[in-house]
This record gives C-alpha cells, sequence and structure tokens, in this order.
C-alpha cells in the first residue's frame, strides 16, 4: 500500500524570467466595472443566509437529487476525459513552487505540493478567500486558531462525498476563430452568450461552467509565461451573470480573471466575488485541452461531471482531478 504525504498551502508565485514571454498584444480595455457596482452586488447579489446561517457548501446546494440524475443521462458514449494536469515538478514563471515526488521504496512514495496557484490544478473551498478577515456566510474566525487548528467553517472536508452534475464548456478559443487565447483578451457576458447560441446550450442552476484558454497549448509553442501578470479571463461584469444563472462550480486554466485588470476594480474580482460572496467554489489550473477536443468530435459541450477532492479538515482546497464523461 502506497504511502502519501501531502504538504498544503498557500502558492506564493515569484518574478518573471527574462526572456520567456512572447512579445505583448496591444493594451486590452479597461473593464467597466466600478467599485460602486461591486459594493452593490456584495447587497444585492449575495448568497449569505440563502441556504441558512449555518450552510458551509454554498452553491453547492444547488445540484439536487434531480440534478444529478439528469447530469447521469447525459452519458452516451461512456468516455471519461482528465481535466487535470499531471504533477508539474519543473520550476518555471508559472510555477515557482513545483511539486515533489519521491521514491522511499519500490512499492512506497511520497508526495508534496503546494497546490493554490497557476501552476497545479486544485479546488478553492469557501475558506480560501476572505475579505477584511470575513469569509463566505459571515465566517469569522479567528486567525492564530486557524493556524493551529484549520478552518472550523468552509472547509474542503465538506465536499468530501464529491460533486457530481452537469459540465459545460465555453470554448472561446472556437467562438473567436482561434487556436487559444491571447493574454490581453477578457471575456464577457455577451461572449458566453455568443457561444450558448453557437453551441446549443444554455447555462443553468447547479451547472459547473468551465471556461476553455487554449492555455497550455500556447504554452507549447511560446513557453511559460508569467500568466499570473498576463491572463485571458472573465471580466468583472460576469459576476451578475454567474449569480443570475446560478451556477454551482466555476472552472479555468488560469485563475479565472483577466489579467493584470485594470481601472477601478483591479485583482481578481470574478474569482474573490464567487468564493466570498456567491458560494461557488472555483477550479484552478486545469487543463481543458482533451475535454475542448473530445467536445468538438461529439458536437456537445455538455457532460457529467466528477470531481472527489480530498478530505482535508480545516483546508482551504485540495489537490483535484476532475473528469468529464461524455
Amino acid at each position: 500500500m502506497k504511502h502519501f504525504r501531502i504538504a498544503l498551502s498557500a502558492l506564493i508565485l515569484g518574478a518573471c524570467f527574462a526572456g520567456s514571454v512572447a512579445p505583448q498584444a496591444a493594451e486590452a480595455p479597461q473593464s467597466k466595472v466600478t467599485k460602486a457596482d461591486m459594493e452593490k452586488w456584495k447587497k444585492e447579489l449575495s448568497n449569505w443566509g440563502r441556504w441558512g446561517k449555518d450552510d458551509q457548501i454554498g452553491a453547492l446546494n444547488l445540484i439536487t437529487a434531480e440534478k444529478k440524475k439528469a447530469a447521469a443521462a447525459l452519458v452516451k458514449d461512456g468516455v471519461s476525459v482528465s481535466m487535470s494536469r499531471n504533477f508539474d515538478t519543473t520550476e518555471s514563471v508559472e510555477n515557482t513552487s513545483p511539486a515533489t515526488h519521491k521514491m522511499l521504496g519500490i512499492g512506497m512514495d511520497e508526495i508534496g505540493i503546494r497546490f493554490h496557484g497557476y501552476a497545479h490544478s486544485h479546488m478553492d473551498s469557501l475558506s480560501h478567500v476572505n475579505e477584511d478577515g470575513v469569509f463566505y456566510n459571515g465566517y469569522k474566525p479567528d486567525q492564530a486558531t486557524v493556524m493551529a487548528n484549520g478552518h472550523a467553517k468552509n472547509s474542503i472536508v465538506n465536499v468530501k462525498n464529491g460533486i457530481f452534475t452537469r459540465g459545460i464548456l465555453i470554448d472561446v478559443p472556437r467562438l473567436k476563430g482561434v487556436e487559444y487565447l491571447e493574454p490581453n483578451t477578457r471575456i464577457t457576458p455577451a461572449d458566453i452568450e455568443a457561444w450558448e447560441k453557437q453551441a446549443g446550450v444554455k447555462v443553468g442552476p447547479g451547472d459547473a461552467l468551465f471556461i476553455y484558454l487554449g492555455r497550455w497549448i500556447r504554452r507549447d509553442k511560446v513557453g511559460p509565461w508569467a500568466i499570473q501578470k498576463e491572463a485571458p479571463g472573465l471580466d468583472a461584469s460576469m459576476i451578475p451573470w454567474l449569480r443570475a444563472r446560478d451556477v454551482s462550480l466555476l472552472g479555468g486554466e488560469a485563475s479565472t480573471d483577466f489579467a493584470p485588470n485594470t481601472g477601478e476594480v483591479t485583482g481578481q474580482p470574478v474569482h474573490n466575488f464567487c468564493l466570498v460572496y456567491l458560494g461557488v467554489h472555483i477550479y484552478d489550473a486545469l487543463d481543458m485541452t482533451a475535454v475542448a477536443r473530445e467536445a468538438a468530435q461529439r458536437k456537445r459541450w455538455e457532460f457529467l461531471f466528477i470531481a472527489n477532492p480530498l478530505a482535508i479538515p480545516g483546508g482551504t482546497g485540495s489537490p483535484i482531478n476532475p473528469v468529464a464523461v461524455f
């Protein structure tokens, strides 16, 4: 029996290596979302209390028994496709904390991974991000207690029974007629709705939504780049759209948001609003190349989605191997 040790902590990404990034494209327009908009949305769109004051799983409540049955019925071919990257043990501009794998014996090994960030496929729990010390549903822990024991609420252990729902792939490169998105590409609700029309799907309550960027195809061509500083991704205007459609999960190949965000609203507004106010769990640093290919071959961009995070009491997330089943 193999024994594994997993060292869990936040991934802090470092400085860019000179010469590793392709020439930059033209600067993207600023988001029109303002700080006032964000403050208004915190009050009008918040899911705090929607499923009770003690709720710790947020929008996963939208994955009902009926939703699971409908998702199971999407399996036509019995073909399963991983959306996880293989363990990345090579240091680069996008992976300053490589995973480690060490053989302790012919039948025993050890792994170590700081999974948050842009290099390792992982799931963020609702205890990953806070605003002024307050997490989803008003949970406000004492820092010293958390450092000693992990999170008492909102941790990834609440998702130990796994995820089973309909997944929808938004193939933005295909929509725009390109092989992959360049770093200056903002994705807006208009883009998502254009894809819905083209693909013949509509995002609805309880769905897991996956935004395909073509990141790893671009990486194969230009090499690693500081995607934490230059990323295609969602514009902040997506926040009301995600709440209106009642998405249960959101996944991407980087960390959700366009980068670098400029204008009044900077940083990672979509990523953070989802975790803190909508209670939407996030999948970061996925590799959707294979699932995009399988979906295109079938001309079918909906599938059964399955994911089982590690049962880590107090944990802020987990390495993940999400699977799409067609």
